[in-house]
């Protein structure tokens, strides 16, 4: 499978799965020629095809394809420049996670083992307008030790090694933000101890191959 088309698999998940309405969010992903395959703006992501994929530069000028250029093309080029592991990004509005943003929480309590051992802290990022330097500034402080975002009144950021690494993360952020939700409604979500966290990183090199200092928080 090529590089558009996992775009489009994962456009067609994101939508499926209710993370984005209309003609929300974007996905992207370097190319083989190390530019930035991007999708554009104004196209259902349920509907997307290869057609709607556009190759622009790290400057956001346009190399190929037809169409208007997301205006969060800023956003995924920022991640980019700071973040050389990141292949690419999946931007939505998960309405558990958006939640979580609007009454101004992150995600930063570990309650789940998998979510601690495979993405960490999710951070909250203040308020910035889309498609503006604000955007870039609100995430700077967390986008080199983080793995996912929650951005304020906005919605969700991953990335990761590949599209469908990036979406996975959204997909466990999501599942986590609900559970939460959930949980909260029955009681108070019990959290994991610190003992308890030490434990799994103990056994997160052997047993996943990640070293400790490999932890994003």
């Amino acid at each position: 499978m090529s590089v558009k088309d996992e775009i489009v698999k994962v456009a067609h998940l994101v939508y499926e799965n209710k993370f984005v309405a209309a003609y929300d969010g974007n996905i992207s992903s370097l190319s083989e020629r190390n530019t930035i395959y991007i999708t554009r703006s104004g196209v259902c992501k349920g509907e997307l095809t290869t057609a709607d994929i556009l190759e622009v530069d790290f400057d956001g000028s346009l190399i190929s394809g037809n169409g208007k250029i997301s205006t969060e093309n800023k956003l995924h080029r920022f991640i980019y420049s700071k973040r050389k592991d990141v292949k690419a990004i999946v931007h939505c509005h998960p309405i558990y996670s958006t939640a979580f943003t609007l009454v101004g929480e992150g995600l930063i309590e570990h309650y789940f083992p998998e979510v601690f051992l495979t993405i960490g802290k999710v951070p909250l990022c203040k308020y910035a307008t889309p498609s503006t330097d604000e955007i870039t500034e609100s995430i700077k402080d967390f986008v080199e030790n983080s793995n996912a975002l929650l951005l304020q009144n906005h919605g969700a950021v991953t990335f990761g090694n590949s599209v469908f690494d990036a979406y996975y993360k959204m997909e466990k952020i999501e599942h986590a933000a609900k559970t939460i939700f959930l949980a909260r409604l029955l009681g108070i979500p019990r959290k994991l101890t610190e003992e308890e966290t030490n434990k799994l990183i103990a056994i997160a090199e052997p047993t996943y191959g990640i070293k400790k200092d490999e932890f994003k928080n």
